[in-house]
């Protein structure tokens, strides 16, 4: 006799498995106090685990990994309290989970039961930025709209919409959003005394740069526990003098901000 079988997972892109691989990754971090023993746990490279885990951080209301300096791809990161708070839930989940499928293996008479019983919501996007908040204020205008998403007590983003979708959509304060940002979209800057026009202006500390043959990915660790990515050339990271631990400023403007309901 077939026994019903199932696992729990946030469907994104190809994986099937990110959450499970999320939770696995955050496991091994409490295990290890180490990114990179972490990483050779989980299977994966360092830099998709510190592409998982800015994700997770990015995702989540509060901090979700505690990072202590310790030179390149050195020191050490533990789970906060929110965070291990969140894998002792997703392990509370799966206990549940298996009991519902024992349950169900023993009960069954329909699978209708199993398509009510978990849906996850599927974002596919290009943008390397996503932030989890909740708009904060909103400016409306006869033709644009101006939107404040808190993402964290100490970060806001400012985004711009059409005053007509923010109608449709629904949008007004204490409304939960996904903020998301294209890393090409994020300007960076060094030294004191900007003037801009960007809404956004983001100060933080240059986490990690990684060079590619034209293009430089990097990574800004904002107040928070939030992280910010942008992509440059090479040669404009070398005019910045850009190095690991400098503070920069993130810019990017509120038109280039897009929404989408949580």
């Amino acid at each position: 006799m077939a026994n019903l079988e199932g696992q729990i997972w946030l469907t994104e892109t190809t994986s099937k498995r990110l959450m499970l691989d999320q939770m696995d990754l955050l496991q091994a971090i409490t295990d290890t106090g180490s990114i990179t023993a972490a990483a050779k746990i989980a299977g994966i490279s360092y830099k998709t685990a510190w592409d998982r885990l800015e994700r997770i951080n990015n995702l989540s209301e509060q901090p979700v990994i505690a990072r202590s300096a310790g030179g390149n791809k050195g020191g050490g990161s533990i789970l906060t309290s929110y965070g291990e708070k969140m894998l002792n839930g997703f392990k509370q989940l799966q206990e549940q989970h298996n009991l519902f499928l024992k349950n169900l293996n023993q009960q069954l008479n329909s699978l209708d039961d199993v398509s009510n019983f978990m849906k996850s919501t599927l974002l596919q996007s290009s943008a390397r930025n996503q932030f989890l908040g909740s708009i904060s204020n909103i400016e409306i205008g006869s033709v644009n709209t101006e939107l404040e998403i808190r993402i964290s007590p100490e970060q806001q983003i400012v985004a711009m919409v059409t005053e007509q979708s923010r109608r449709e959509m629904g949008l007004d304060v204490g409304v939960p959003v996904v903020a998301m940002i294209k890393a090409s979209s994020v300007t960076l800057a060094v030294g004191d005394g900007l003037r801009v026009s960007a809404r956004n202006v983001l100060s933080g500390t240059l986490l990690k740069l990684d060079r590619g043959a034209v293009n430089a990915d990097v990574s800004i660790d904002l107040t928070g526990g939030k992280t910010l990515s942008a992509v440059i050339t090479n040669n404009s990271a070398d005019s910045l003098s850009l190095a690991e631990g400098m503070p920069i400023t993130a810019l990017f403007k509120a038109s280039s901000v897009i929404l989408m309901l949580a």
